[in-house]
């Protein structure tokens, strides 16, 4: 029983010590750890005094033993008495040292209960503090974040705005524009003069100077007046002009156009139709008008505003051969109405470079014959040049003949010969020279 007491009360010792160890690692701080490190301390001095009353008493106990022994052994009533009485006497010793170890044990563990209580509520209030801090911190530090991340997603969505803003007032004002295109082209007469304002500045840009006339009138019995008229490269002074007639259907157009994204196959061959028979209708009228030879060629052109109404134009089987060959009018976009135009310029540059031979070759002539003529001239020159050149000679061979008679005579000074042969004034063109 009282190895049991003493196991029990060196258990709840290493329970303390262990409650004691614990608080040290989860605590932090040097107060607590300097309030753990002295309940350790009390604690071992708790058990080195637990040690030595049991040391103590196992030694009473053993005395009590040997003694009861030594009476059993010599078999006497008063030894027997006197061993019972050590051990009736140990036996209370040992009570009261167990009953003051217990007390002691039990006013030891209230007093390290406590101050493991009070240690562990310091802990707790202390972590408690720490953590609000710590939650306090991240609160604000979260705060500030998300205030951050708010104002600038608020700024790219201002920027975002602003920037849908003006886009949408680019729309607004590409609206406009298409609007006022719209009403352009609603209006008949001013799309006529858009295409012939198109017209106009290809003709201006690839023909030259004079190449062509506004507004003219080809044939004497109608007041008709065809948009332009090309004048087309001719020999002889004599001019031919090409008649050329702007057209822009833009309502048989329109339709195709909306049938065709509508997916209507009925509504497009109808619109096609119409767009076909349309054109149909303005080259006879060319035709008719325009087309009068010789003042004219034997064929004109129906001008489309936009390379999308000609493909759609071309693409009705046999349409543009037809008009050709029947009403001789030539159906052309704008793709390909400059093409024509490089062909009658060129013409025009050729029949320039023909009339400027016929002129360089005339003037060739003449010069031809002004070099027969210098020749005659030239050939004159050269015999009088002859006589002149043998009469020099005959005359430096008498002055050489002179010279060698009159050797022996003394020469006089230049100045006095020529006042004594009266020189001076007959020849001044020789003093020059000589000067």
């Amino acid at each position: 029983m009282t190895s049991d007491i003493i196991a029990l009360i060196l258990g709840l010792i290493g329970l303390g010590l262990g409650l004691i160890a614990f608080v040290t690692a989860r605590g932090g701080g040097a107060a607590r750890e300097q309030a753990a490190e002295k309940l350790r301390l009390q604690a071992e001095q708790i058990l080195a005094g637990i040690r030595s009353e049991a040391d103590s008493t196992r030694g009473q106990i053993s005395a009590a033993e040997r003694g009861l022994t030594a009476a059993i052994q010599t078999g006497t009533t008063g030894a027997l008495t006197k061993a019972f009485e050590q051990i009736t006497q140990a036996t209370t010793a040992v009570g009261a040292s167990m009953d003051t170890m217990r007390q002691s044990a039990v006013e030891e563990q209230r007093r390290i209960g406590a101050t493991l209580d009070l240690q562990l509520t310091t802990l707790r209030e202390s972590n408690e503090k720490r953590l609000a801090e710590m939650q306090a911190t991240v609160n604000e530090q979260l705060h500030a974040a998300v205030e951050k991340q708010m104002e600038q997603s608020f700024a790219r969505v201002v920027d975002q705005f602003t920037a849908v803003q003006k886009a949408l007032g680019d729309v607004q004002a590409v609206t406009a524009q298409i609007g006022d295109i719209k009403r352009l082209f609603t209006n008949v007469k001013t799309r006529g003069g858009w295409g012939e304002a198109q017209l106009r500045a290809m003709l201006e840009d690839v023909l030259p100077a004079g190449s062509f006339e506004a507004n003219r009138k080809l044939r004497d019995d109608t007041d008709d007046m065809v948009d332009f008229a090309v004048a087309m490269p001719m020999r002889g002074g004599a001019k031919v002009w090409l008649p050329v007639d702007a057209k822009f259907p833009v309502e048989d157009y329109e339709r195709l156009i909306a049938a065709a994204e509508a997916g209507d196959a009925e509504g497009e061959r109808l619109a096609r139709r119409g767009l076909e028979r349309r054109l149909r209708d303005e080259s006879r009228k060319i035709y008719e008008k325009y087309i009068n030879p010789p003042v004219t060629v034997e064929f004109g052109v129906l001008y489309l505003a936009t390379d999308g109404l000609y493909a759609e134009v071309a693409r009705v089987p046999g349409l543009l051969e037809e008009m050709s060959r029947e009403c001789r009018v030539m159906i052309l976009g704008p793709s390909l109405f400059p093409a024509l135009l490089r062909t009658v310029q060129l013409g025009h540059v050729t029949l320039a470079l023909e009339e400027k031979a016929d002129q360089i070759r005339a003037l060739l002539g003449a010069t031809k014959t002004e070099m027969l003529k210098m020749d005659v001239v030239l050939g004159k020159l050269a015999k009088n040049a002859s006589v002149m050149t043998n009469t020099i000679e005959t005359a430096r061979t008498r002055a050489r003949a002179v010279g060698r008679k009159l050797k022996g005579l003394e020469a006089i000074d230049a100045a006095q010969a020529d006042e004594l042969l009266e020189l001076e004034a007959s020849l001044p063109a020789l003093e020059q020279d000589d000067a």
